[in-house]
């Protein structure tokens, strides 16, 4: 064994050649010590340098977090919904550190108020907001133009226009000299803070005047134009803006390139808010609901009238912004739970069930939005149902009412017994494991005479005769 253990001997620490089968020069290992071939000892080697290249992302810094960009559309007029809309996107952005939230706008206008307070927050926000006016043909007219210049970015697709901020009444009249020269002011606070073109602000209110997307480019209106969200996220890249409310923000380095983007919508009840929180359907309501009052009390009925012209009334004051969402919610399941009872007191054809299951549907709509907001596979069976128990429940109602009394005195009448003993003008009876005194309402009594009950006075029993003849009475102890 030694001596097979001595054929390829290697130097300690080479891959080189094999010595020469022979004795080696110099002391050489101890007799029957088997040191490792040189093949051995390259594999190891190279096994070593292999696990260290491979070791070495994981001693290195972490890959970058992916960068994402939270993205909402607005179509339409701006009314509280979208306000709100808005807002929670801006708190949304902020909570899951999103680097920007893109708006894509395409608006005629809408509510002044609602124009505010979306202002508002874009102004005050943490984080950085980019407003892309798309796709082309697209318009940010009136309130559209107020909010896209309060942007910190403000992008338009070609093809598209800006302006025409002139305030005008409810019917479309112009607005008073008063409104003009606030709204004036509102447009160039905003200018001035982003560093847009205050002449156009100005202009666009006093004069309704409206640019292209080229010409508000060229006028320093928007700082972008760009085809779509890719385009502008892209070109929005390393641009530096102050986010934070005025004298008390910090300066941010946009990072967008590239960023994935998380899409944020209204979803099915935010769209349907902001069907019912058209100013152009306010009017209807109004005018519905108060026809629908005036009839109901002209020719009071069954209520329905009545219910449904509240309900309009409701919505289109929503609508108008004269009663915030949750005021009107609010409003909806007091009316509902006032009908549910309703139908359970006076009981009809369901009317009033009906128009609570209406009532309390809407006040579903209106009271929970957001993170809040209530699935439409819970909301609607809940109101069915809760509607299906008012009705039924006004039905067993109505007939116990109807029903014979199945307690006390009431509950005898009508009833057949056999006098058992008898005393003077009166005589006792057994019903329902009770002794009762009776008297003959028209002739003196019998023993074992079968009679019917017929009235009571007090504790008196007044019974009349029930059958032909007399009965045996049984021998019961009292």
């Amino acid at each position: 064994m030694a001596r097979a253990a001595e054929q390829f001997p290697g130097r300690s620490g080479s891959c080189g050649r094999p010595r020469r089968r022979g004795r080696p020069a110099g002391p050489g290992p101890r007799p029957g010590r088997v040191l490792p071939s040189p093949a051995r000892l390259c594999a190891r080697a190279l096994l070593v340098t292999l696990a260290g290249f491979l070791a070495l992302p994981a001693a290195g810094a972490a890959p970058a977090e992916e960068r994402t960009v939270l993205a909402t559309r607005v179509d339409g007029t701006i009314t509280p919904v979208v306000e709100s809309h808005l807002d929670d996107g801006l708190r949304r952005a902020e909570e899951e550190g999103h680097p920007a939230l893109l708006v894509e706008l395409d608006t005629p206008g809408g509510l002044l108020e609602s124009t505010r307070g979306i202002v508002r927050g874009f102004l005050n926000a943490e984080v950085p907001v980019i407003v892309h006016v798309s796709p082309s043909g697209a318009r940010a007219a009136s309130a559209g133009a107020y909010i896209t210049m309060a942007a910190h970015v403000a992008a338009m697709a070609p093809g598209t226009h800006i302006g025409a901020g002139t305030p005008v009444g409810g019917q479309g009249e112009e607005a008073s000299e008063k409104v003009v020269n606030d709204s004036a002011a509102f447009a160039v606070s905003i200018a001035e803070q982003r560093g847009r073109d205050t002449g156009f602000a100005e202009d666009m209110v006093r004069e309704g005047t409206s640019v292209s997307d080229r010409t508000a480019l060229r006028e320093n209106v928007v700082d972008l134009v760009e085809p779509s969200r890719r385009a502008v996220l892209d070109a929005a890249d390393g641009r530096r803006v102050r986010v934070g409310p005025e004298g008390g923000g910090r300066e941010v380095v946009l990072r967008t390139a590239g960023a994935r983007v998380v899409e944020y919508d209204l979803g099915f009840f935010g769209e349907l808010r902001q069907l019912l929180a058209s100013p152009e359907l306010a009017y209807l309501f109004l005018s519905i609901g108060t026809l629908a009052v005036i009839y109901e009390l002209a020719s009071p009925g069954m209520g329905f009238g009545g219910v449904i012209g509240a309900i309009a009334l409701l919505l289109g004051f929503t609508a108008l912004s004269v009663l915030p969402f949750d005021v009107a919610g609010l409003f909806l399941i007091l009316l509902a739970a006032a009908l549910f009872a309703g139908e359970v007191f006076t009981p009809g054809v369901g009317v009033f069930a009906a128009s609570g299951t209406i009532a309390l549907v809407f006040a579903g709509i209106f009271l929970f939005r957001g993170e809040t907001e209530v699935d439409p596979a819970v909301l609607w069976p809940t109101a069915l149902v809760v509607g299906a128990g008012s009705l039924i429940a006004g039905r067993l109602a109505w007939r116990a009412r109807r029903g014979p009394p199945t307690t006390g005195g009431e509950a005898l009448l009508g009833r057949e017994a056999v006098v058992r003993r008898t005393e003077g003008d009166r005589g006792r009876v057994l019903l329902d494991g009770a002794w009762w005194d009776v008297r003959g309402r028209d002739a003196p009594l019998a023993e074992g005479q079968r009679v019917r009950v017929v009235d009571r006075q007090d504790l008196v029993l007044v019974v009349e005769q029930a059958g032909s003849g007399v009965e045996r009475p049984p021998r019961e102890k009292e």
